[in-house]
């Protein structure tokens, strides 16, 4: 089987309905999303299984999340199927909640790094952060796709910041703060307990 089609040798890609340029803002905006999935694949490659059991299936089920979301900036049809839900969003908030609680207080900003997989968490993160950008340029210009998907990408970076923080706490790797850093953590970076 050839992987290869050519149809995108005069520099444009086929979107769901039709042809787009490949440095189209749409067209940045799913390929960052694929970036961030690869690299949140190459993070699960550097965890071991049964110590970091939870996080791995989140992540799994997160690359399928941003496949819908990529699937979704992709679908330029008058009438699309979109397959992002605020479910997902829900479920980072959740996890998010849950794993702040278990690494130690966090008082000021830190640094990238720590274990291998922490350090690639981190880059997904901010690899994220950018398709989340993406997302809003193409908001501000009029696109039109599942504003879910925007929300999804913002509450992802938390939550890879949190894993990121967890590998390292499980690992007994402390995280390495930022020293020119002023307080600026609530609460140890906790969410409050509600009554």
């Amino acid at each position: 089987m050839k992987i290869y089609t050519k149809t995108g040798d005069k520099g444009q890609t086929s979107l769901i309905g039709a042809r787009a340029d490949k440095d189209a803002p749409r067209i940045e905006a799913y390929g960052t999303i694929d970036e961030v999935n690869s690299f949140i694949g190459k993070a699960m490659t550097e965890m071991d299984t049964a110590k970091y059991s939870d996080l791995l299936a989140d992540l799994e089920a997160i690359q399928n999340e941003l496949f819908d979301c990529g699937g979704d900036l992709a679908d330029v049809r008058k009438e699309p199927q979109f397959k992002m839900t605020e479910e997902p969003v829900a479920i980072l908030e959740k996890r998010i909640d849950e794993l702040m609680e278990e690494p130690p207080l966090l008082e000021r900003f830190i640094l990238p790094g720590g274990t291998p997989a922490a350090a690639t968490l981190h880059i997904a993160r901010t690899v994220t952060r950018r398709a989340e950008r993406q997302t809003v340029t193409l908001m501000k210009s009029g696109e039109e796709f599942p504003p879910v998907v925007q929300r999804y990408l913002n509450r992802l970076s938390d939550y890879l910041f949190a894993a990121a923080r967890v590998v390292n706490s499980r690992a007994g790797v402390p995280d390495n703060e930022y020293v020119r850093s002023a307080k600026v953590f609530k609460n140890g970076g906790r969410a409050k307990k509600k009554d």
